[in-house]
């Protein structure tokens, strides 16, 4: 996924990588990037990690570090695995209308290929040039 469509799910992406293994904020960040969700911007990842906290899915703890200033490690809690497990659940159901609608394009686009039309072309324009709303059409002849 591509830009903000897979940044609207830091959280459940979070969740999933901290489950798999706990971690502080730029590792996290450096994992989405492996999960395909590159170019997250810190700032919008700590306040997702933040509100996470808040809403008590995740725990932080300090840990000092060997290379710099001690850092905030994120754990799932109990209730964060729960949270994990619902969106889990709608993420499949998502993936199943998309896989459903990636079908259909694709049977779509094969049509329009056979017919000799460009799919991504606007379909054919209504009688009289009218479009919805009442207004004509900018190919109506008039």
């Amino acid at each position: 996924m591509y830009g903000s469509e897979a940044r609207s799910l830091l959280h459940p992406f979070l969740l999933l990588l901290i489950c798999e293994r706990p971690g502080h904020g730029y590792e996290l960040i450096d994992r989405l990037a492996c999960l395909g969700v590159p170019d997250v911007e810190p700032g919008h990842a700590y306040r997702v990690l933040r509100n996470l906290e808040r809403e008590r899915l995740v725990v932080s703890t300090w840990v000092p570090s060997e290379t710099g200033p001690a850092r905030r490690r994120y754990e799932l809690t109990r209730e964060g695995l729960a949270d994990l497990g619902s969106w889990m659940a709608r993420l499949a159901r998502l993936g199943e209308v998309l896989d459903a609608c990636v079908t259909r394009w694709g049977k779509a686009a094969a049509r329009a290929a056979a017919r000799g039309t460009d799919a991504s072309a606007p379909g054919p324009r209504p009688p009289g040039g009218r479009v919805p709303g009442g207004r004509r059409s900018s190919s109506a002849v008039t």
